[in-house]
């Protein structure tokens, strides 16, 4: 397990493994390549881009988090590159934060994820029931049994025998 950014604080440093903190989104990718480089097959990795809440979406700053979508965007492909045969990655956000609302609290009840590796086709997972289902699709990916919560969508991504 890889902890990445403030896993380790959200979690109490339990169960959370090596953990890796930088300064910025940016140096946050850095680490994630990093760890992606020397993790091991069957590794976990746990990442938190901290500045698209906290730097931006609670400041109601649209010109920052535009910016920092931009960066993030152009760090797309060196992930991309990382990825390794059989490797799964979900992007998601553990919340909405619309720096477009008034205000300084969460927003939007839904989130977008995105489940991506190489050999998996782009295909919709349609509209989840909960956000418990990510859970379930990396137990699943992972080969550990189903929990109590969530659905898995690695059926849906996974290329079609």
């Amino acid at each position: 397990v890889f902890s990445i950014g403030k896993i380790g604080d959200i979690f109490a440093h339990r169960f959370t493994g090596e953990e890796f903190k930088g300064a910025s989104n940016m140096q946050h990718v850095d680490l994630t390549l990093d760890a992606l480089r020397s993790a091991p097959d069957g590794a976990f990795l746990f990442v938190n881009l901290v500045d698209f809440d906290t730097e931006f979406g609670h400041r109601r700053d649209v010109p920052g988090y535009a910016a920092c979508l931009e960066q993030f965007d152009a760090r797309w492909p060196d992930l991309e590159a990382a990825l390794r045969p059989g490797d799964l990655l979900i992007l998601a956000a553990d919340h909405g934060n619309d720096p477009t609302w008034r205000g300084t609290d969460h927003t939007r009840e839904h989130v977008p994820v995105l489940g991506f590796g190489p050999g998996l086709a782009p295909r919709a997972i349609g509209r989840r029931a909960s956000f418990a289902d990510v859970g379930a699709t990396l137990a699943a990916h992972l080969g550990l049994p189903p929990g109590r919560h969530g659905t898995s969508f690695l059926p849906a991504i996974l290329p079609h025998a």
